[in-house]
């Protein structure tokens, strides 16, 4: 170190000079920060021109100036009558529902929605879009006095939707969002309760169903089931009874209506009739034969029988021997006269004896015809399905009171509609007999050990 020193002082000044001032560089250069130098040699260097905008160019993240957080929430608008599960938003901020006001309006004689929408003080605009909405275009043409809706204002008084129910279960929901009107179907679920009835005939089949609590439509679906087997009119004996099982439809608790009979026995004049409803909506015997058969037992819910098949009866105009070759079915005029089965029409005319009369031929073995009508129904020509009306009773023609005459001919030849052997549909499908034997068996002995706990409470008293 000393020779080192001794030869500095041997230098001139000058260079003296320029070694101290190279020894302050270096020393200056070791004293730098390590961090600045490693940024330094990362950095990538930015030509930026003077005159260009900050977004024409591609800052680095590292170079860009901080901003706080903004929350975001889904894009889905607020619904008024929270008809449609919202999503959940991304962050806790609260919405602010809009504060609306409900009114509830009838439809009065002669209204459209747009006088309905007038009286609210909402605009023509309103209307139009509310009939460009799919479902409610289809209900608007078909609103009918009495039918209510309830109608929605905001804060302003403007429209913000409506409620309308097309049915017992069904709600249909309308709300305005930012990017129009929006529409929903709200269904109820429905429930449904089996509901068991017993009968005995004292009188007659009619006044002991109501009796038991049978609504009318009830009572003529029952006679129609068992309509094939037995003549309601005529084959009825005291002491006749039936038993069955049907639905009850409810919703949030309410109830809606009658469901179908599910399964039904009838007792007439010791014989035992059977009937089960199986899924396609057809009735079957326990055992699987088909409750309809090719032609009703009558063609006419009747009073009574005035007059029977007769081959030598008098005429009770002429008081002549003339055969009466069908079976008059008294009833008020104007009920409806049914095909008893399926067919084409050849004859829908009228004359002085007939009066209005009808004839159908179902094949080449069977005819039947229909005289002294109130009013026609069915053309000449026209195919018919079986149960079709094709006409009211009435008194048309020779006769001394409103009735049905009801003739059916096999082969050409006049037969006691009453008496003879009708042909049988298909039983069930030999593929669903399995399932349907579980079903029959099912319902059939729930009906007998309901009859047995009935029996055993009437005898308990």
């Amino acid at each position: 170190m000393g020779k080192v020193v001794t030869l500095f002082n041997l230098l001139p000044r000058l260079h003296q000079a320029l070694i101290g001032l190279l020894l302050l560089i270096i020393f200056a250069v070791v004293l730098t920060p390590a961090d600045d130098a490693q940024a330094s040699r990362q950095t990538q260097p930015i030509a930026v021109s003077t005159n260009a905008l900050a977004t024409d160019v591609d800052v680095p993240l590292a170079f860009r100036t901080p901003e706080a957080p903004t929350a975001t929430v889904k894009d889905k608008p607020h619904d008024p009558f929270d008809a449609a599960p919202q999503p959940q938003t991304e962050v806790e901020t609260p919405t602010v529902a809009p504060q609306l006001t409900e009114e509830t309006v009838k439809v009065r004689s002669g209204d459209t929605l747009a006088a309905i929408f007038n009286r609210a003080g909402f605009t023509a605009r309103d209307v139009y879009d509310v009939t460009q909405l799919k479902q409610m275009g289809k209900i608007v043409p078909k609103l009918m006095p009495g039918d209510s809706m309830a109608l929605l204002k905001d804060a302003d008084g403007k429209f913000a939707g409506l409620k309308y129910q097309p049915s017992k279960i069904e709600t249909l929901v309308v709300s305005r969002h930012p990017d129009g009107l929006k529409e929903y179907l709200l269904t109820k679920e429905v429930t449904r309760e089996e509901k068991f009835v017993i009968a005995e005939i004292t009188s007659n089949f009619w006044n002991a169903a109501a009796k038991a609590g049978l609504t009318p439509a009830q009572i003529m679906e029952l006679a129609t089931i068992f309509g094939w087997d037995m003549d309601f009119a005529q084959d009825i004996r005291e002491g006749d009874s039936f038993a069955l099982i049907y639905d009850e439809e409810y919703a949030d608790d309410q109830f809606l209506q009658n469901g179908n009979i599910l399964a039904a026995e009838f007792i007439n004049q010791g014989e035992r009739f059977t009937a089960v409803r199986y899924k396609d909506g057809q009735y079957y015997s326990e055992d699987g034969r088909s409750m309809r058969k090719a032609f009703l037992k009558s063609p006419v819910d009747f009073k009574y029988v005035s007059s029977n098949f007769n081959p030598r009866r008098l005429h009770p105009v002429t008081g002549q021997v003339k055969a009466h070759r069908g079976v008059d079915y008294v009833a008020a005029v104007g009920t409806p006269i049914k095909a008893a089965g399926a067919g084409r029409v050849i004859k829908s005319a009228y004359n002085k004896y007939n009066g209005n009369y009808v004839f159908i031929k179902h094949n080449d073995t069977y005819t039947t015809k229909y005289l002294h009508l109130n009013k026609r129904k069915v053309k000449q020509g026209q195919y018919i399905k079986q149960g079709e009306t094709i006409g009211t009773l009435g008194g048309t023609g020779r006769v001394t009171g409103p009735h049905l005459h009801y003739e059916f001919i096999v082969n050409g030849v006049h037969r006691n509609p009453r008496t003879v052997k009708l042909p049988k549909a298909k039983p069930i499908a030999q593929k669903e007999r399995l399932q349907f034997d579980k079903l029959s068996q099912s319902l059939m002995a729930s009906i007998e050990s309901k009859k047995q706990s009935r029996f055993a409470r009437e005898n308990t008293n």
